[in-house]
């Protein structure tokens, strides 16, 4: 149970520490930061051996202290911030080599990743708010952490909208503060649950407040979590980031603080309604099918891979609007995918990148002959994304479409149809354009990227096949079912983290008896 907070503390402290290894002992950082991304990957793998458990920071019980709350959702999301850090920092000592100072990079890197776990594990609104910015603020400076115009530019314009999502929600957290009295999550979740939640708390104006809240929650995390048509950052931050951020931006960012968070809050907090199921599978759908149509068009292989990164996030917003057990699950299921495949096509667009110079998908071609496994590990990325079996992408979008099928909203499934149809003619551009054909003649002498950058393809690549399995009975049930469990069933979390006396009549007063 103690391991809990060490998810948030290591990579903090990393954060502190590896600025201060000097700039000609390079190696150091490189080794000290694999060192702490291969513990936090062990950590979160290790944390299935323990039971669902809130861990009190001080000894301070909830509502009062302030909680880390370890359940099934949590508990995968830190698995796969884990996985992808490490694949990321296997990556990034040949690829950072070009920059300033690793442990600069190394430091906001960390920072970031902190903030995700604090994200991901938190029981409290206001240090939800807290991790986010943490996490937010190590991004925008990563985005620009190369300091050309456009990169500066981009971060500029990823701060802004970003404090503007973060003006949004503080606001949010104020509101449910001020009608409520407390900022843990079960507290707030338990009290809204006994005044009737949205459509019934008592009195028009708590209930305007409440709605008005959700709508700033809504609006906040969706801009973090680039839905449409709160998206508008995120084409231009994408592909200025180092494409180590690149990956983690796409990967697990606009997840953890995003799509994740956004669960959270809705499924735990305010309690899912018709209403906000409709919203979100609006939003899903639209997200879907504005940035695959965006995708298609772009020659610019980072930017193509970001337009479709708000595409993925719409089916898993989809997918959890429909608030079933299989949509829940499904959606977890993509995000989890999404992760990996997209994490591993960025990786390969900086692969490929690193080696030629340019991310024009017409200046390419014939890239297979020259960087094998550049090529092979993007072909089993593209194909993962574009869902076609065996790899994860299918098997996830299969669940969405049948969820979808069979909660009676066959207008969504046939979106998720059409989309797929659409991203897998996208990325066939992809490999067209980049890898397949005749090997132009100023790539005849350009070779496949370092080990170290190729094991981490390898291994993202790896897990696009290994996943798949989560469909089976054994791990579903370990991973997905009681992830999607742990959202869904609100009473549960509030029962988790709640002492008895808090839980059992959260606004009871007094009989006249006592």
């Amino acid at each position: 149970m103690n391991l809990i907070p060490l998810m948030v503390a290591l990579p903090l402290l990393a954060g502190f520490v590896l600025p201060l290894v000097p700039r000609r002992r390079a190696r150091l950082a490189d080794f000290l930061a694999l060192l702490i991304a291969a513990i936090l990957v062990t950590l979160a793998i290790g944390s299935y051996q323990l039971p669902d458990v809130p861990y009190h920071m001080g000894g301070w019980k909830a509502p009062i202290g302030i909680s880390l709350v370890l359940d099934g959702a949590s508990r995968l999301m830190l698995a796969v911030i884990g996985v992808v850090t490490l694949a990321v920092i296997l990556y990034c000592p040949a690829y950072m080599a070009r920059f300033t100072s690793k442990g600069r990079f190394y430091s906001l890197f960390f920072l970031m990743v902190a903030g995700m776990n604090g994200v991901v594990l938190t029981g409290d609104m206001f240090n939800l708010f807290v991790f986010l910015e943490i996490a937010s603020i190590a991004s925008y400076a990563l985005v620009a952490f190369g300091c050309e115009r456009d990169e500066l530019e981009a971060s500029f314009r990823y701060l802004v909208l970003g404090c503007l999502a973060s003006y949004m929600l503080l606001l949010g957290i104020a509101l449910l503060y001020a009608m409520m009295g407390t900022v843990n999550m079960a507290h707030l979740s338990a009290k809204i649950a006994a005044r009737g939640g949205l459509a019934g708390l008592a009195g028009g104006q708590a209930s305007a407040l409440l709605v008005f809240a959700t709508v700033l929650f809504i609006c906040g995390l969706g801009l973090k979590a680039a839905l449409v048509p709160f998206h508008a950052w995120l084409p231009d931050a994408h592909p200025s980031a180092p494409t180590p951020i690149s990956a983690m931006l796409s990967g697990l960012l606009i997840k953890a603080i995003g799509v994740y968070a956004l669960a959270r809050v809705l499924f735990c907090v305010i309690g899912m309604t018709p209403a906000l199921q409709m919203v979100l599978m609006t939003l899903g759908a639209l997200s879907m099918i504005v940035g695959v149509f965006l995708a298609v068009g772009q020659w610019d292989f980072k930017r193509l891979l970001a337009y479709h990164s708000i595409s993925q996030i719409g089916y898993v917003v989809l997918a959890l609007g429909l608030a079933t057990p299989l949509g829940v699950a499904a959606g977890l299921f993509h995000l989890v995918n999404h992760a990996i495949f997209k994490s591993l096509l960025f990786l390969n667009a900086g692969a490929v990148e690193y080696r030629t110079g340019t991310r024009q998908l017409e200046e390419m071609g014939g890239l297979n002959k020259r960087m094998p496994v550049t090529g092979a590990t993007s072909f089993v990325a593209s194909m993962s994304i574009s869902g076609v079996p065996p790899f994860n992408g299918f098997f996830s979008k299969l669940l969405i479409i049948v969820a979808c099928v069979d909660a009676g909203r066959w207008g969504f499934a046939f979106v998720a149809v059409v989309v797929s149809v659409l991203t897998l003619a996208s990325f066939m551009k992809v490999q067209k354009y980049v890898f397949f054909g005749v090997v132009k003649e100023k790539w005849q002498n350009i070779r496949e990227v370092p080990v170290m950058m190729g094991v981490s393809m390898a291994l993202l690549a790896a897990l696009c096949l290994a996943t798949s399995a989560f469909v089976l009975k054994a791990p579903r049930k370990l991973i997905l079912d009681r992830a999607q469990a742990s959202l869904r069933e609100r009473r549960n979390y509030v029962r988790l983290v709640l002492p008895t006396r808090v839980n059992e009549e959260p606004d009871a007063k007094p009989s006249k008896g006592k």
